[in-house]
C-alpha cells in the first residue's frame, strides 16, 4: 500500500505536465521549439466545451498534457499518458482491439463487437467509434485534454466516464519543420523517426505533412523451437496531412487525412506461476517468477495487424457574430487478431496423469475484423461575451463492424494416449486430430442526437450552466458459427465449436438443434432513446480563483454480447448504462499565473453498468458482457503547474479514487461480486510528478534536465466473485521514475537527450488473468516494467 504521505509529497511538487503545455499555441510554427520555457506564463487554451477557452475558465475537471511532454517521456500511444494523468488508467490486453481506458475507476472491458467504450476518444473533432482505434500512435500532437466524468451533453453516448480529446499540431504560416529520431536499448532495441513539414501554398492556404516510422524488438523472449526470438514488439508507420484554407475573411476550411499501418507481435501472456500436472513439464526450463517472468514458450506468435485511415473536413464560418461549424468524417479500421490460446509450445497427452482424458490441447485463434464509421456534426456557437452564450448542434454517426473468428484445436487421441508425457505429433505419440469453429458476426450502430449547452452570465462573476442532449440509438447484430466437423455432441469436446445460436434455439436446447444446417445466423435489433444533460453554477471568487458545482447525467447506449463463444443464454439485449454525477471544483491561478492549482471532488452512480462477468463455457473460463449491476465512484483530484522562475517548471497531480460495487447481478448459476468490492483497474491512490529545468549557459549550447515519477496503490485485475481469485489477480503498488539530460542550442535549432526509463528497475504486470495451463496465472508485462535507456535527437528548421 502506498502511504498517503508519499502522494501528499508528490502533490506539493506535482505540476509540470501542464506547464510545457502552457507554452504551446496551435499556430506555432513547426520550427519553433514548442517545449522551450518562456519568461512569462502562457494561458492554457482548451476546447473541452466545443469552443476555445482558457483552462481556468472551464467548469469541469480537465488535465492537459502537451504532445512534446509525451514525446520526451517516450510515450508511443495513450498507454503512456496514464503515467502523467493520475485519474487515467489503462487495461492492457493481448491485442489492441480489446484494450480499454478508465477514468475515475470506470471503463468498459469487453470482447464484444457490439459494445462501446465508456471513455470516448476524439481526434481533431472526430469521435473514434471503437476502443481499439484510440491506441494509434501519438505523433505531432499539440495536446491531449483529459475530461473527467460524464461528458455526454457535448460529446455523446460513449463518454459516460469521460473524454480524451486529442488535438494535432496545425500548419504554420512559414515554411519549416522538424525531424526527430530515437534509439532505445537494454530492453530490446527500438528505433523511431518522425518529422513534420509546413508548406504554405499561398497567403491563404497552409499545409502540414507528418510522417513516422517505429520498430521495437519486444520485451519477452519466446523460446519455442520455431520462434526463438523476442516478441511483444512492433513495427508501425504512417502519414498525416492537414490543409487549412482561408476561403474568405469569415470562412475557414480544414481537411485532415491520415493513414497508419501496425504489425505488432504483442502482447503475449507469460505464465508466471507453476502449473499443475503435465503443464509443468510442458514449461520445463522456464523460470516462473510471477511478474518477473520474461520467457514464454508458444508456437504461435500472438499478433495484432492493423490498417486504419480517415478523412475529415471541417468548415468554420462566421455569420453575424455566430460561428457555424460542420465536421464530416469517414474512418476505416481493419484489425486482425492472432492469438496463442493454450500458451504452450505444442499439444501434449499424458494418460498416466489424466487417465481417460485428453492432455493439453493446442488452441489457436485468428480473427480479422473490418470496420468503418461515417459521422456528421453540425453546430452553432455564439459569442462568449453576452448574457446567453451557447453551443447547439446535431450529430449523426453510423459505425459498421464485421469479424470472422476461427478457433482451431489440435488434440491427441484419448484412447491411445501413452502412459507418459508426450508431445502430439512426436514419435510414439497417439494419432492427433484437428477441430475448428468459425464464427462470423457483426454490428451496426446508428446514432442521432440533438444537443445544446448554454451559459447564463448573471453577472461578471456569477454564471449558470445548462445543457441537454436527446439521443436515439439503433443497434443491429448478427452471429453464426460453423464447426468442422460438426462436433456439438461429441463427449469431451468444448461446446464452443457447436453449431452456434440459430433460430432453432429453445429453453431446453440453448444452442439450437446441432443437426440443423450450419450457417443460419442469429439476428437481433434494439432501439433506445435518452434525454441527458448538465446543470451547474460557476462563481469567480476573485480574478484568480473560480469555483463551480455541476450535475451531469451520463448515458451509454444498448449493447449485445457478440463474440466467438456466443451461446443462447447470451443473446439478450444489454440495457443502456446511465450515470448521475456530481462535481465541485476550485481553479486557482496564483502569482500572476506562475502557479496553477486545480481541485475537484466528485461522486457518480452508474446504473446498469456494462461490464464483463466471469462465466464458464464447458468448463472453460470466459468473460460474458452483461449489465453487471450498479457501481459508484467518489474521490478527489489535484492538478497543478508551477513555474517559479522562467526555466524551471514542476507539474503533475494526485488522485484519490474509491470506485466500488454497490449491487451486482450474478450470472446464471454463479455467485455475485460482494458489495463494496473495488472495481478493476481503479487504484485508490495515484500521483505523478514532473520536473524540467534548462540551464542557460550564455553560450551556443544550453543544458536541460528532467525527471518524471508516477506512483499508484494496488489495483484489482481479476474482477471475480471469489475473494481468492481477486487476491490472486491483485496488482501490487508500484512507483516508476524516469530521468533525462540533454543539450539544446540556444536558438532551439537542435536538441539531443539521454533518457533513462524506470530508473530503479521496478517490475509490475499490466494485467493478471487466471485460466492458464494447469490452473496457472497469466501475466501481461508492459515494456515499462523493466529499466531501459535511450538517445533522442531533434532538428528544427
Amino acid at each position: 500500500m502506498i502511504r498517503p504521505t508519499l502522494l501528499c509529497t508528490a502533490a506539493l511538487f506535482a505540476v509540470a505536465a501542464m506547464a510545457p503545455a502552457a507554452a504551446q499555441t496551435a499556430t506555432a510554427a513547426a520550427g519553433a521549439a514548442s517545449d522551450a520555457p518562456t519568461g512569462e506564463p502562457t494561458e492554457i487554451v482548451v476546447t473541452a466545451q466545443k469552443r476555445s477557452e482558457r483552462l481556468q475558465d472551464v467548469p469541469l475537471a480537465v488535465s492537459v498534457v502537451s504532445g512534446d511532454v509525451l514525446a520526451r517521456q517516450g510515450a508511443v500511444n495513450l498507454e503512456g499518458a496514464q503515467y502523467l494523468v493520475p485519474s487515467l488508467n489503462f487495461r492492457k490486453s493481448g491485442t489492441s482491439i480489446n484494450q480499454s481506458l478508465y477514468l475515475r475507476g470506470v471503463g468498459t472491458a469487453t470482447f464484444s463487437i457490439a459494445g462501446e467504450p465508456s471513455v470516448s476518444t476524439v481526434l481533431d473533432g472526430v469521435v473514434l467509434a471503437r476502443a481499439g482505434e484510440a491506441f494509434s500512435d501519438l505523433v505531432d500532437i499539440e495536446r491531449i485534454e483529459v475530461l473527467r466524468g460524464p461528458q455526454g451533453t457535448l460529446f455523446g453516448k460513449n463518454s459516460s466516464a469521460g473524454v480524451v480529446n486529442i488535438v494535432s499540431k496545425r500548419p504554420g504560416n512559414d515554411f519549416g519543420g522538424y525531424v526527430d529520431g530515437g534509439f532505445f536499448f537494454d530492453n530490446g532495441n527500438e528505433y523511431r523517426i518522425r518529422g513534420a513539414l509546413d508548406m504554405p501554398l499561398g497567403d491563404n492556404v497552409r499545409t502540414r505533412l507528418t510522417g513516422f516510422y517505429g520498430k521495437y524488438d519486444g520485451n519477452i523472449f519466446n523460446d519455442a523451437p520455431n520462434v526463438n526470438r523476442r516478441v511483444n514488439g512492433y513495427e508501425r508507420y504512417g502519414v498525416r496531412g492537414i490543409l487549412e484554407a482561408d476561403v474568405s475573411d469569415t470562412v475557414t476550411l480544414t481537411v485532415i487525412a491520415d493513414w497508419r499501418r501496425a504489425d505488432d507481435d504483442c502482447c503475449a501472456e507469460v505464465i508466471g506461476t507453476t502449473p499443475a500436472g503435465i503443464a509443468a513439464g510442458a514449461l520445463a526450463g522456464i523460470a516462473l517468477k510471477g511478474d518477473r517472468t520474461r520467457t514464454i514458450r508458444q508456437d504461435l506468435i500472438t499478433q495484432t495487424k492493423e490498417t486504419s485511415w480517415g478523412l475529415s473536413a471541417q468548415l468554420d464560418a462566421e455569420l453575424g457574430g455566430l460561428t457555424v461549424t460542420s465536421i464530416t468524417a469517414y474512418r476505416r479500421y481493419d484489425n486482425r487478431e492472432i492469438r496463442d490460446g493454450d500458451w504452450l509450445g505444442q499439444a501434449f497427452s499424458d494418460k498416466a496423469v489424466n487417465p481417460g482424458r485428453l492432455g493439453l490441447n493446442q488452441l489457436h485463434d485468428d480473427g480479422p475484423q473490418t470496420g468503418n464509421t461515417f459521422s456528421q456534426e453540425l453546430r452553432l456557437t455564439s459569442p462568449a461575451d453576452q448574457f446567453l452564450s451557447y453551443v447547439v448542434g446535431a450529430f449523426y454517426s453510423r459505425a459498421e463492424s464485421e469479424r470472422t473468428f476461427t478457433r482451431t484445436v489440435l488434440r491427441c487421441d484419448t484412447a491411445l494416449a501413452p502412459t507418459s508425457l508426450v508431445a502430439c505429433g512426436s514419435p510414439g505419440a497417439p494419432p492427433s486430430d484437428v477441430a475448428s469453429g468459425t464464427a462470423t458476426f457483426g454490428s451496426v450502430f446508428d446514432n442521432v442526437a440533438l444537443f445544446g449547452q448554454s451559459t447564463l452570465n448573471f453577472s461578471d462573476r456569477f454564471r449558470g450552466i445548462f445543457g441537454l442532449r436527446y439521443t436515439i440509438d439503433n443497434l443491429s447484430v448478427f452471429h453464426s458459427r460453423v464447426a468442422t466437423p460438426n462436433i456439438a455432441n461429441i463427449p469431451g469436446v468444448n461446446r464452443n465449436f457447436d453449431a452456434g445460436v440459430f433460430a432453432t434455439s429453445t429453453p431446453a436446447n440453448l444452442n439450437g438443434n446441432p443437426a440443423a444446417t450450419n450457417g443460419v445466423p442469429f439476428r437481433a435489433q434494439t432501439n433506445a432513446d435518452n434525454l441527458s444533460g448538465k446543470a451547474g453554477l460557476q462563481f469567480d471568487v476573485s480574478d484568480d480563483v473560480m469555483a463551480y458545482g455541476t450535475y451531469s447525467r451520463g448515458y451509454k447506449g444498448p449493447a449485445y454480447n457478440m463474440f466467438f463463444n456466443l451461446n443462447g443464454n447470451g443473446t439478450n439485449v444489454i440495457a443502456p448504462e446511465t450515470a448521475d454525477s456530481f462535481e465541485i471544483g476550485l481553479k486557482n491561478a496564483l502569482f500572476d499565473g506562475a502557479l496553477i492549482v486545480n481541485l475537484a471532488g466528485y461522486y457518480a452512480k452508474y446504473k446498469n453498468f456494462q461490464a464483463n462477468n466471469p462465466d464458464l463455457v464447458a468448463g472453460v473460463v470466459v468473460t460474458r458482457f452483461t449489465n453487471a449491476g450498479d457501481v459508484s465512484t467518489r474521490g478527489g483530484e489535484l492538478d497543478f503547474a508551477w513555474r517559479p522562475v522562467p526555466d524551471l517548471s514542476f507539474g503533475g497531480g494526485v488522485a484519490y479514487t474509491d470506485a466500488r460495487v454497490d449491487s451486482f447481478n450474478a450470472p446464471a448459476g454463479g455467485a455475485a461480486v460482494p458489495a463494496g468490492t473495488q472495481l478493476a483497474f481503479a487504484p485508490k491512490w495515484k500521483g505523478s510528478l514532473t520536473v524540467d529545468y534548462r540551464l542557460r549557459t550564455g553560450g551556443p549550447i544550453d543544458v536541460t534536465f528532467g525527471a518524471q515519477g508516477s506512483t499508484q496503490s494496488s489495483q484489482l485485475s481479476l474482477f471475480d466473485a471469489s475473494a481468492a481469485i481477486r487476491a490472486a489477480g491483485l496488482i501490487d503498488a508500484y512507483s516508476l521514475v524516469d530521468a533525462q539530460i540533454g543539450i539544446v542550442s540556444s536558438d532551439d535549432a537542435f536538441r539531443i537527450s539521454f533518457v533513462a526509463k524506470n530508473l530503479f528497475d521496478t517490475s509490475f504486470p499490466a494485467q493478471i488473468t487466471n485460466g492458464g495451463p494447469g490452473g496457472s496465472l497469466r501475466y501481461l508485462i508492459p515494456r515499462e516494467a523493466d529499466r531501459y535507456f535511450g538517445v533522442t535527437g531533434r532538428v528544427n528548421f
